[in-house]
């Protein structure tokens, strides 16, 4: 036996030996029903105190030690010995919460239970597929197979801005840590396959809400006073024009509104208007620029109406960039369990996910993964009440993370 594989026994023998921590039959079964029971059960951001408990349940049953995090939703479980200052852990991170949304599937006996309710962006399918690959990785462990210690992280409220990524990095979640990855449900991708893409794989997301005040009137008048109800339109039409002609378009910034509340009556010019949206933006270097350059325009716009203008501008975040290296070992991982045909180029998605927030800290990166039933015409788009996944999805999820924290042993041996 050589001396690489007498220090690391994933290594030993041909370079290219089968990978072991494929997922169980009896374990699979158990994730899918995991899952369903989550999905019956939504809980939204930093409340996910059922699920929570869940999790914990399955991870100390296995005889692992997961710790709750300090805001009491959400947890973290190291499997292996962890060394802080080595930055030896992988980090495989899960978000928990689901949408205030109501699950509007029909013939489905898993749908929520919870009114107005529902895991509509298949959290509950990351967080089964984390839990999965923790449990096939506490058994590696436990028969000497597990190279390198590796970090659960289950966190809560990612649908709230800023999400609750910064929570659980001030809670330790990245101590230690020198790579971390993540999946997230796709349901354009068909179920089997991964999407991958190096760089900005999502992109930033900030919040933004304004009040317009003037005196009101008689619709009869308008000269005589500040008429909102225009300057309100004009907000909503010309600050996404002048944004557009202030930043290289590249850069994909884009102001969208979501909602307008303007006056009761036909005949008043009302006295307060109130506007809220977004601010998307594909590049990180503009997204840093993005609040100075938005508020400005919208100050430019109400005063030209004579409008006074208050602007909370809420920041989000910034675009997910996947590392390189990362995405490799992430299509070797996937490669390795289902063939090079499982692995896809994806776009840069106009959505915004906190997982970026630890990718200002370690290097990292996200896959997109295939829920989609295989020949399925129709796409349940995310953030919509008829959601629903492929649960086939849930082995490969648990397969590709367990593959990609071995060949990342194997690779830093090698």
């Amino acid at each position: 036996m050589s001396r690489e594989s007498e220090a690391d026994p994933v290594t030993a023998g041909h370079a290219h030996a089968p990978l072991p921590g494929a997922l169980p039959e009896t374990l699979r079964a158990e994730l899918v029903a995991f899952r369903r029971d989550l999905h019956m059960h939504p809980e939204l951001g930093n409340q996910e105190f059922r699920t929570t408990a869940a999790i914990k349940a399955r991870l100390e049953k296995a005889g692992l030690r997961p710790r709750v995090l300090s805001g009491g939703t959400g947890l973290i479980c190291d499997i292996g010995d962890v060394d802080p200052a080595t930055g030896s852990v992988m980090a495989l991170r899960a978000d928990i919460d689901a949408l205030p949304i109501p699950d509007t599937k029909s013939d489905c006996a898993y749908r929520s239970t919870v009114p107005d309710r529902a895991h509509a962006c298949g959290h509950d399918v990351h967080t089964t597929v984390v839990l999965g690959a923790g449990l096939v990785m506490a058994e590696l462990y436990r028969d000497g197979l597990l190279p390198r210690p590796v970090r659960l992280i289950f966190q809560p409220a990612e649908e709230v801005l800023p999400g609750g990524a910064a929570d659980a990095i001030a809670c330790g979640a990245l101590d230690g840590v020198g790579r971390i990855i993540a999946v997230h449900c796709d349901p354009r991708v068909d179920a089997g396959r991964i999407g991958l893409r190096v760089g900005p794989i999502t992109s930033a997301c900030d919040r933004l809400e304004i009040s317009l005040e003037g005196p009101g009137g008689h619709t009869a008048r308008p000269h005589l006073t500040t008429d909102l109800v225009t300057a309100a339109a004009r907000v909503v039409t010309d600050v996404p024009a002048l944004v557009g002609r202030r930043v290289d378009t590249r850069a994909g910034l884009a102001v969208t509104w979501g909602r307008i509340d303007c006056g009761h009556a036909p005949n008043v010019i009302p006295q307060h208007a109130e506007l809220s949206g977004t601010v998307r933006c594909l590049d990180i270097d503009a997204w840093r620029l993005a609040p100075d350059m938005v508020v400005a325009a919208i100050d430019e716009v109400a005063n030209l109406h004579r409008a006074k203008s208050e602007i909370n501008y809420v920041r989000g975040v910034p675009p997910v960039v996947n590392d390189a290296e990362v995405v490799d070992l992430l299509d070797s991982a996937m490669t390795a369990r289902r063939g090079a045909d499982s692995v896809e180029s994806t776009e840069q998605s106009l959505g915004g996910e906190d997982f970026s927030w630890y990718l200002e800290h370690v290097p990292g990166a996200m896959a997109r993964l295939g829920v989609r039933p295989p020949g399925e015409r129709t796409v349940r788009d995310l953030h919509q009440g008829d959601f629903d996944a492929d649960e086939s999805a849930i082995q490969v999820g648990v397969e590709l993370f367990t593959a990609a924290v071995l060949l990342d042993a194997r690779t830093r041996t090698a």
